[in-house]
């Protein structure tokens, strides 16, 4: 299978969800948490330091401090203000209380695992981990020397993400290979913000030999590594080497479900996108995107003093908008593209692949159209006019969000492009892409009082359609919508 294959076989049209006949087996439903029997437990303190740095400071690339002294309660820190249960839900029929993260992810299935090695950190083990989200806890899986050899040499932390892509399957069949790769990107970005927010720098690689990597954290046979993060920074508490027998402690994965339905498309993906380490030699950077211009220059951004660590544990994904009259400003929109034009700190992010197009509804100063957004030049290009909000409705799948919402967000990413570069490998680079900015879009919408949702289901052909696209010039690969929140009378902090 090559990438196309897996893109065009699950497109949303009309006549494929007229097809789908995929009911949710609620008894079969995976465990959203993953823990492993057997292995030491490792404590991390409860309720570490806010960060205090304004959030869009963060995200416009200024870097906070913390004066946390022993690795314990940085990994805290680093690890409660990015992967952890930030609130709950409870249903009113049932009852039922479920977890919400600080990462989201798609229908709060949460694909996504984080395992990380340490070396030299104050008062901490050196070894492999695994962070258990519903403790808040780190699970011991070896102790000693488990360095990863990728480019950049060793870092006092570094971090493997994976994914469990049965998680989302459970629920979006095969379309949930793109979902995965979203919530990497989401999941990457709310650890790096919050590593930056306590003064460290990172850098992702995703071109990395799986098997190698997966073998190494001696990953179960449903996960998959997707990226490895490496933290550096004086801000992380490190002492002398010392000399550490390595002992291997392993544990038992739990079972997520009584049974995995196969799903070949996505087998067959992720096999296409693998890499030897043959092929990880080199990275090659990709040609340029294209450059434009627009003749609406962005206006002066909003601000916002609410702190990183506030803003990073009250994001939500919202239900939906209220609509109405209520606007938001241009210069909050502002704001919100110029976050995401910011570097992305990988191997694979030497240049962009992914440009935003805007449904603007209700932004004061702007009028409302559709709008291609040049981020190099910060402008803004109106290929389009009138009233979008049954357009944007209309094209997330009939989604009323996207049309309550005071502005909706196309990202078309190039993947042609990408995969010339990268090989099929490209084609999580661009997801990935994608859920960076998304991850940076919910944090900014948030400090400026407003609330975002990531909306990974439209008709394909439709928006490539709506905009004009042809696959040369991409095609989208996610959608977004921010605006002002209803109240959702479930959530419990």
């Amino acid at each position: 299978m090559k990438w196309r294959e897996y893109h065009e076989s699950t497109k949303h049209s009309i006549e494929s969800l007229a097809q789908m006949r995929h009911g949710l087996d609620w008894a079969n439903m995976p465990d959203p948490f993953r823990h492993y029997e057997g292995v030491p437990v490792l404590d991390l303190p409860a309720d570490p330091p806010k960060p205090q740095m304004p959030a869009l400071e963060v995200l416009q690339g200024g870097l906070g401090t913390t004066s946390v002294s022993d690795g314990p309660t940085f990994l805290s820190q680093l690890l409660f203000y990015s992967a952890a249960i930030s609130a709950t839900k409870r249903s009113p029929s049932s009852g039922y209380r479920y977890a919400l993260r600080v990462n989201p992810s798609s229908g709060n299935l949460h694909p996504t695992e984080f395992h990380f090695v340490t070396r030299n950190l104050n008062g901490w083990p050196d070894g492999l981990h695994h962070y258990d989200s519903s403790r808040h806890m780190a699970e011991q899986r070896g102790r000693g020397d488990f360095e990863l050899k990728l480019a950049g040499g060793p870092a006092p932390i570094m971090f493997v993400l994976s994914s469990i892509a049965w998680r989302e399957a459970w629920k979006y069949g095969k379309r949930a290979y793109r979902y995965c790769l979203h919530d990497m990107g989401h999941a990457w970005q709310a650890l790096t913000l919050a590593a930056r927010s306590l003064g460290c720098e990172s850098f992702a690689t995703g071109h990395f030999p799986d098997d190698d990597v997966a073998q190494l954290c001696s990953l179960n046979k449903d996960e998959e590594p997707m990226l490895v993060v490496s933290l550096q920074g004086k801000s992380i508490p490190v002492r002398k080497a010392e000399a550490c027998e390595t002992v291997w402690f392993g544990g038992q994965a739990n079972q997520l479900s009584q049974e995995i339905v196969s799903y070949p498309l996505i087998d067959g993906i992720h096999s296409a996108t693998k890499l030897n380490s043959s092929e990880c030699s080199s990275v090659r950077v990709g040609h340029p995107a294209q450059i434009g211009f627009g003749e609406i220059k962005l206006s002066m951004p909003a601000s916002s003093t609410r702190s990183f660590g506030e803003v990073a544990r009250m994001r939500r994904s919202a239900l939906d908008f209220c609509g109405g009259m209520q606007s938001m400003s241009l210069a909050q929109l502002s704001t919100i593209l110029a976050v995401t034009a910011q570097p992305l700190f990988a191997d694979f992010a030497g240049t962009r692949f992914v440009q935003l197009y805007l449904y603007a509804h209700r932004v004061n100063g702007l009028q409302s159209g559709v709008y291609r957004f040049w981020q190099d030049r910060a402008e803004l290009e109106q290929i389009g006019r009138g009233d979008q909000r049954v357009a944007a409705a209309g094209l997330s799948l009939g989604q009323d969000l996207a049309g309550n919402a005071c502005v909706a967000f196309s990202m078309i990413g190039d993947l042609e492009r990408a995969t010339r570069t990268y090989g099929d490998r490209g084609y999580r680079y661009v997801h990935f892409e994608a859920g960076a900015i998304g991850q940076r879009m919910y944090l900014a919408a948030e400090a400026l009082g407003l609330g975002a949702t990531g909306i990974g289901a439209f008709y394909d052909d439709q928006v490539n359609h709506y905009l004009n696209l042809t696959p040369e010039y991409g095609q989208v690969v996610y959608h977004f919508a921010i605006g002002y929140p209803i109240a959702d009378p479930r959530l419990e902090v």
